[in-house]
């Protein structure tokens, strides 16, 4: 009888693992303004002023730059919000996702 229950605890905790997170990336491209990208950095992803300075200058320096880690669900919004801004304000700035 105890064998039994040790067994569903086991199968239990399996279950009950963290979701995975993502990583949301900004690409560096040759027309969006340097001040489009911080202002993206600060409205979507409520950064200050250093910080997403800090972050655009690592997109123009290694081509892409780190902007958060989030879980699914959120990532993808914050990719969406971007992709939204960058399109109504004629911009290429393109923006991604990939498990950490």
């Amino acid at each position: 009888m105890h064998q039994v229950k040790r067994t569903v605890l086991k199968e239990s905790y399996k279950e009950l693992q963290e979701p995975s997170k993502y990583k949301v990336l900004l690409l560096n491209d040759d027309y969006t303004t340097m001040d489009f990208v911080v202002m993206v950095l600060m409205v979507v992803f409520h950064l200050s002023l250093e910080e997403a300075q800090e972050i655009m200058l690592n997109i123009h320096r290694n081509g892409k730059g780190l902007c958060g880690i989030y879980a699914f669900e959120v990532a993808e919004t914050k990719v969406a919000q971007v992709s939204a801004m960058a399109e109504q304000h004629k911009f290429p700035l393109k923006c991604s996702l990939e498990e950490e």
